[in-house]
């Protein structure tokens, strides 16, 4: 988690309030925590084992696919990162290339995507954010863009950049 706090856990409880002995992914599960006040756990704050951390980081290169932008996307658009259960604030803050059909990066940097296109963004956000490669792992991998309540886009993280530079 960005807190990058050990913690242990102590129970697993099912929807029906029995105390489980694991869970596997995709089941809802409350969990108890020991080693952890819980006013320092918040949503988005992701569990892995301390011998593979997951990494967080403020800035990443995603591939995007444009559903329902207002106008055109241009560097400096600023929106809301939904991923897993993280919600933080970020900036698209390079537009690297613009893909074809046949999934061709275009030389030169475009200066603005619109609806239905598809890109390769630098995203940076103000907090660090739990996230993978997508090809790592999928599901820290994906994310959607939203603003004003409309889902602008959807993505896949492709590269984490500088997850040394989050504080422990």
């Amino acid at each position: 988690m960005p807190g990058k706090i050990p913690c242990e856990i102590g129970a697993i409880y099912a929807d029906n309030e029995a105390e489980e002995q694991s869970a596997v992914s995709g089941d809802n599960v409350r969990i108890r925590l020991r080693g952890i006040k819980d006013d320092m756990v918040q949503s988005g704050f992701v569990l892995s084992d301390t011998r593979y951390p997951s990494r967080c980081t403020r800035a990443f290169t995603a591939q995007l696919v444009i559903l329902d932008a207002p106008n055109i996307i241009t560097a400096g658009y600023k929106a809301v990162l939904h991923v897993h259960m993280a919600v933080e604030e970020v900036v698209v803050t390079t537009l690297l290339h613009k893909l074809n059909k046949q999934n061709q990066k275009s030389r030169m940097p475009p200066p603005f995507v619109k609806k239905n296109e598809r890109c390769i963004v630098r995203i940076e956000a103000k907090k660090p954010v739990c996230v993978e490669r997508f090809k790592d792992f999928m599901q820290l991998g994906r994310f959607t863009l939203r603003d004003e309540g409309k889902t602008i886009a959807i993505g896949k993280v492709e590269k984490l950049i500088d997850t040394s530079a989050v504080a422990n």
